[in-house]
């Protein structure tokens, strides 16, 4: 059986300013998998929605925040500190 408190959240922010920025997910670690590959760029995430955002090389927005990409597609997502056999939220 699977602990809620084992499955990542939704929804997550690696931005202190977004309003989906969750400090202690962050600090167990976060895997994800879009699209059946493994990413290590990722700057925020929805598996519900199934998008990823990540950084669009060195632009920047009006307020010098890095520009991002929105990728669509299958979102799985779990916390690296549980091992291998980690329990991972997918839609």
């Amino acid at each position: 059986m699977t602990d809620s408190n084992d499955l990542p959240p939704d929804r997550l922010s690696v931005h202190p300013f977004s309003e989906f920025f969750d400090q202690d997910a962050l600090a167990r670690g976060i895997g994800i998998r879009f699209k059946g590959e493994r990413r290590t760029t990722v700057e925020e995430y929805c598996i519900s929605e199934g998008w990823i955002k990540v950084s669009a090389g060195k632009s920047r927005d009006r307020h010098g925040r890095p520009m991002q990409l929105m990728l669509k597609g299958p979102v799985e997502a779990w916390y690296e500190d549980l091992g291998d056999d980690a329990p991972v939220a997918k839609a």
